[in-house]
């Protein structure tokens, strides 16, 4: 599969259970002030529909559609509009660098953490834009992994972090999308763009569980670790060095990590 052919580090459970927990307004905050009611809205890369689903009661009666280039992540979405019975929403399987809707169709296309996984962002902005309507609302959010930050030190998470960047490049994608948000919508055409930033920070006991049982998930058990051992960046004893670090870190009753989030808002 190329980059824009599949999530960077693919869509088992550790990489589902990191979207689920998204909502509307930990993730979308920034854009939830320029909904409109009646608005038609467009999700890339809306994994298992947490956020649009949101979107979706926000800009009632309008409409959102949910687009994702996993199967597996469109049928959980489907599924979790069914049970919640939010019947303005729909999702469908598709690839964002050559959406299958015409131009000039959405009041706002919406992407929260898609950016940094494919290998040509601009061209997903651009298409992004020739399907908003003159006028229209870009918002992104991304994660910024070369601001991240953590205690207590550990080097097993030092290196984990200099492997997970290595590794996504090497996939073709870019571990510093959220400061490249506003050079990438210039460059795909958009104005009057708008930058903003947030942190997510990991402190209390349960989102140390979470985030550090979902990380060391992932570094033996994602495509992460078969792409890090192919590509010679680490050897499977390093993944299981990085595994053990984050469940201590985890259990460590200091533990502490921020990562950053780059946001924009660009105009067609």
């Amino acid at each position: 599969m190329t980059a824009h052919d599949t999530h960077a580090h693919g869509h088992r459970e550790s990489a589902a259970q990191s979207h689920q927990w998204r909502t509307a307004a930990d993730s979308a905050a920034y854009l939830v002030p320029l909904l409109d009611a009646g608005a038609r809205v467009l999700d890339i890369g809306s994994g298992p529909g947490t956020i649009t689903i949101d979107l979706a009661r926000l800009v009632a009666p309008g409409s959102v559609i949910g687009v994702d280039v996993s199967t597996e992540a469109v049928e959980e979405a489907l599924g979790l509009a069914v049970d919640n019975g939010i019947g303005n929403v729909s999702f469908t399987v598709g690839d964002a660098h050559a959406l299958d809707f015409a131009s000039d169709t959405f009041d706002v296309v919406h992407a929260h953490q898609m950016l940094h996984h494919v290998a040509d962002p601009v061209a997903v902005l651009r298409e992004a834009r020739r399907v908003l309507k003159p006028g229209g609302i870009f918002a992104a959010r991304d994660m910024d992994f070369g601001g991240a930050i953590w205690a207590p030190a550990a080097p097993a998470l030092t290196q984990w972090l200099s492997v997970f960047q290595d590794s996504l490049r090497a996939h073709g994608g870019e571990p510093h999308a959220g400061r490249s948000l506003k050079h990438w919508a210039l460059e795909a055409g958009f104005h009057d763009v708008v930058a903003t930033a947030s942190v997510s920070c990991f402190s209390s006991d349960a989102d140390r569980e979470w985030w550090a049982g979902f990380r060391a998930e992932e570094v033996v058990a994602s495509n992460f670790a078969s792409r890090a051992i192919e590509t010679g960046h680490v050897q499977l004893a390093d993944l299981h060095a990085m595994e053990r670090a984050w469940h201590d870190w985890g259990a460590a009753e200091d533990g502490w990590f921020v990562m950053p989030h780059g946001e924009i808002i660009a105009r067609a």
